[in-house]
């Protein structure tokens, strides 16, 4: 729908189906239903429509074939016509384009202006082609109370492409479920469910947890793909042994992902290890080869059509961690790496010298020479990694110090500032309010509030990263994780935005 020389505060579009037909959901809106007839509004998060601003919205109904009847916008005909504000001129068509999936598409396609929306396509295409993939994490539905359903609260499911679920665990060799409790045994209320109902007891083997959550998501956005990851800083000490025999670590992770329980819930694989051939929070001496060899025995079992990829380092410095294992020569097996460009400095030095966490380029002063994200980037393509195969991380929060008397980067500090979960860390959405950004460097923003200091990346830096990943032709851009976001998923739609 289109506003005219006069803005719209608000839209409504109502619609009904024909006698059989129905919708099961809708993205970029709000729906709802009384009998056969339809009512969508523009969601809170995005109110009205400025003068001459257009807004789309989609849904998925069934069966296909079935065209909704008597459009009506704000009350006038979707053919156009006065509404609310009388010189706008709403054209607006619930037009659906037929996926690979026709069984879903409604394939509406009424009399209305051909060029008018919403558009009800099913797999809305990602921006671009380009992935916009989120790490949920599993204890996210604890302390942080963030459920699955606030993805599609916050308006980020339609602009997303994938998901990784984290994380598995990696111990015996194998991979393992990480907390089962969280996973696929926690009961949800009405309240906390994407679809708005709660479980139940009445069958006992129904699936439940976020598992049964991500698995409503997907029919409600059957464009996202979803890959369950494993190991992570606290868990990747498990690879070692798992890379002494590919074939049966493959085989573990194969058989737990294809559990009939939850079989239909992932699209894919992601393997977290946090180092080969280096150290994390332990260090691992399988050798240069082991990642490589495991990759291999993954796509072997997996096959062609299931996503494989893998969470990599970005230290791009001459003999750092990504010159200790064969990145280049595993990248044949992979679908893509996300690239964790992030986390390079931080109060783990608590004296400092501060620094951005997660700077895109080098600058005058960099406390270490090849720690920044174009670094890793052009180290991992001499390596022969196609730059399609190469996802740029971001980070949701924010690194900081305390006891620093400097504004620029480069000052000392006497310790890590407080976080409301962990010192020295801190979401996007708290820092954007309690000490706003003062100042760029290398790509990114840093603030200092007091005696605190901190760097992060903002909507207009992250314009400028997805800028760089285009012109750099990565695949896209990845983000840890969900809950750092603002309810209205500001920096989802930042990335989005910047890709396409």
């Amino acid at each position: 729908m289109k506003a005219g020389s006069d803005a719209l505060p608000s839209w409504t579009v109502e619609i009904d189906m024909p006698s059989g037909a129905s919708i099961s959901s809708a993205w970029d809106t709000t729906m709802t239903r009384s009998g056969n007839h339809y009512t969508f509004k523009n969601p809170s998060w995005s109110g009205g429509l400025a003068a001459g601003a257009s807004a789309t919205f989609g849904f998925i109904g069934a069966p296909g074939g079935s065209t909704p009847l008597n459009c009506t916008l704000n009350g006038a005909p979707c053919t156009g016509g006065p509404t609310s504000s009388p010189s706008a001129s709403p054209s607006t068509s619930p037009s659906a384009s037929p996926s690979a999936s026709p069984s879903v598409s409604p394939s509406a396609s009424p009399s209305a202006s051909p060029s008018a929306s919403p558009s009800a396509s099913p797999t809305p295409p990602p921006p671009g082609g380009r992935k916009v993939l989120g790490y949920f994490a599993d204890w996210g539905v604890y302390a942080r109370q963030y459920f699955v359903k606030n993805i599609v609260s916050s308006g980020s499911a339609a602009k997303l492409t994938h998901i990784n679920y984290a994380f598995g665990n990696v111990t015996n060799g194998q991979c393992a479920i990480g907390d089962s409790y969280a996973d696929y045994d926690m009961a949800y209320t009405a309240a906390n469910s994407v679809d708005g109902k709660a479980d139940t007891w009445d069958n006992p083997n129904a699936l439940r947890g976020a598992f049964n959550q991500l698995r409503k998501l997907k029919a409600m956005y059957p464009h996202i793909k979803v890959l369950y990851s494993f190991g992570g800083w606290s868990w990747s000490g498990g690879f070692g042994q798992a890379a002494a025999n590919p074939t049966a670590f493959a085989n573990s992770c194969y058989n737990l992902l294809k559990d009939p329980r939850w079989a239909d819930v992932f699209d894919g694989i992601d393997i977290d290890w946090e180092y080969p051939n280096a150290c994390g929070l332990s260090c691992d001496s399988s050798g240069a080869a082991a990642f490589r060899n495991l990759m291999a025995a993954l796509r072997a079992k997996f096959g062609p059509s299931y996503l494989v990829t893998a969470a990599i380092t970005a230290d791009g410095t001459n003999g750092g961690k990504i010159d200790a294992a064969d990145y280049g020569g595993a990248a044949q097996y992979l679908d893509w790496y996300n690239v964790m460009t992030y986390d390079y400095f931080g109060a783990f030095a608590a004296q400092g010298p501060t620094a951005p966490h997660s700077p895109l380029t080098s600058y005058s002063g960099i406390p270490t020479a090849g720690f920044y994200s174009d670094a890793a980037v052009q180290k991992l393509k001499s390596k022969g990694v196609p730059a399609s195969k190469l996802l740029l991380g971001i980070g949701f929060y924010g690194r900081g110090w305390t006891g620093v008397t400097q504004a620029a980067p480069g000052g000392s500090a006497t310790g890590a500032a407080p976080g409301t979960y962990e010192a020295g860390i801190e979401d996007y959405k708290v820092l954007k309010n309690s000490c706003p950004a003062t100042g760029t460097v290398a790509g990114t923003a840093y603030a200092k509030c007091g005696s605190n200091w901190w760097s992060y990346d903002t909507p207009a830096t992250i314009g400028g990263k997805m800028t760089y990943a285009k012109n750099q032709g990565l695949g896209g851009a990845f983000f840890w994780e969900f809950s750092g976001d603002t309810a209205n998923g500001e920096l989802i739609t930042a990335m989005s935005n910047g890709l396409k």
